[in-house]
């Protein structure tokens, strides 16, 4: 993004956090409305927790994905500080000192184990570049547990639920990558290996499913135990189950990735064509609040999947009519909510059909709904919004300058 010529943003944002309410609406004497919901967002200089009319900047930092805790660092010298903050309530914990410069990668479920790296790497990001060894941090409230020294190019993905192991993803050829595999570290011996089949059998030497392409969101289960990695764009890629059974892969372009963080297994459910034939930024995906649902939508085609995270199957699928941009997605027990650029849709789960059709003041950049499910946030690129969903009447806006995105809400840890 482009910065102020005479001010920097992150000196704007400071400036309006101290002035308060009145100097966010500039010469508007109204007051701005203040958010129903804490919300933690990502803005152009780090994640901030907005609640009511204050804004609170956490920084450069890597957030629970329930949103309850954020594990924030800052340069120290030539080391790093690290600190918590409980994003419902605001309060911070003691800095702890790392020795050397560290970036936070990845969070336990729980929010008391933190993977950090040297330089920032995304298990949905860019390609990461060749290296012959990866440093990997591991630390806790108390500050550094472990020092793993990997060999290879590898990024972090996800703790074990029982924090005793690491999934990372390792991106072969190290020195050149362009496919990647999922392993899991044991952190007692620091040494990475194959994950289990969906059987719970290990998997054979060899036969370790090797993906190309774009990892393109996360979801994580409600219970914690289970996350989601939708996929797209997958050629000459095998499944494990496949290569297992000799049989030749299917023509798959897009996947998701189940990692049982407790059972320590990994399975891909395929999706039909056409996903992931256009953009991976046209694909999203949503679970609804009792896990037992999860759904990805192509906005490019218009093409929406439903996938029993039981059976771990597609058991339906619809035709919508298409859009085009970044596509974002959230889900009550009844509705899905897609939204793609200045347009919003609520489809009723009962029959996978628009119900209502909305326009948006400006671009979406994200969807979040409240925690009670009585308010719908849109994320825009200087704004927060929220809508009843029920109606698709706004309900409120503030002014949010330098916003990138939703993360969620923000709840007390």
């Amino acid at each position: 993004m482009m910065a102020n010529p005479t001010i920097s943003r992150r000196t704007l944002l400071t400036v309006l956090a101290g002035a308060g309410a009145a100097a966010l609406t500039g010469c508007d004497p109204a007051a701005p409305d203040p958010l129903p919901d804490p919300l933690l967002v990502a803005m152009d200089d780090g994640l901030t927790v907005l609640r009511g009319t204050d804004r609170q900047s956490i920084g450069d930092g890597v957030a629970t994905a329930d949103g309850r805790l954020v594990w924030a660092a800052a340069a120290d010298g030539t080391d790093t500080a690290l600190w918590r903050v409980d994003a419902g309530r605001g309060d911070a914990s003691e800095r702890v000192r790392l020795p050397g410069r560290w970036v936070p990668q990845t969070v336990s479920t729980d929010g008391t184990r933190l993977a950090l790296t040297t330089e920032r790497l995304s298990a949905t990001g860019e390609r990461p570049a060749g290296r012959d060894e990866t440093l990997v941090l591991i630390a806790d409230a108390g500050g550094v547990r472990q020092r793993l020294r990997l060999p290879g190019t590898i990024v972090p993905e996800a703790f074990t639920h029982d924090l005793a192991g690491l999934f990372v993803l390792e991106w072969l050829p190290s020195a050149a990558p362009d496919r990647y595999r999922v392993r899991l570290v044991d952190l007692a011996t620091g040494v990475a290996g194959p994950l289990l089949t969906r059987a719970k059998t290990q998997v054979p030497e060899g036969a370790e499913e090797e993906m190309r392409g774009d990892g393109r969101q996360a979801v994580l289960a409600p219970n914690r135990r289970v996350l989601y990695t939708l996929y797209t764009h997958q050629p000459d890629h095998q499944h494990t189950r496949d290569r297992i059974s000799g049989r030749p892969g299917r023509d798959v372009h897009a996947f998701v990735h189940t990692l049982h963080l407790e059972q320590r297994w990994a399975y891909c459910v395929d999706l039909p064509h056409p996903f992931g034939e256009g953009g991976a930024d046209g694909h999203a995906m949503a679970i609804t609040p009792d896990g037992g649902r999860l759904y990805v939508a192509d906005v490019g085609s218009g093409a929406v999947a439903e996938i029993s995270t039981e059976e771990l199957t597609v058991r339906r699928t619809a035709t919508l009519a298409s859009g085009g941009g970044p596509a974002y997605a959230t889900a009550s027990a009844d509705r899905l909510f897609l939204g793609t650029g200045t347009a919003v849709r609520a489809v009723d789960l009962a029959g996978l059909a628009v119900t209502a059709e909305r326009t948006a003041a400006g671009p979406v950049t994200g969807l979040v709904l409240s925690p009670d499910g009585r308010r719908l946030y849109l994320g825009h690129r200087a704004a927060v919004s929220w809508q009843d969903p029920a109606t698709g009447g706004e309900l409120g806006r503030v002014s949010v300058p330098g916003l990138v995105g939703l993360h969620g809400p923000a709840r007390p840890a």
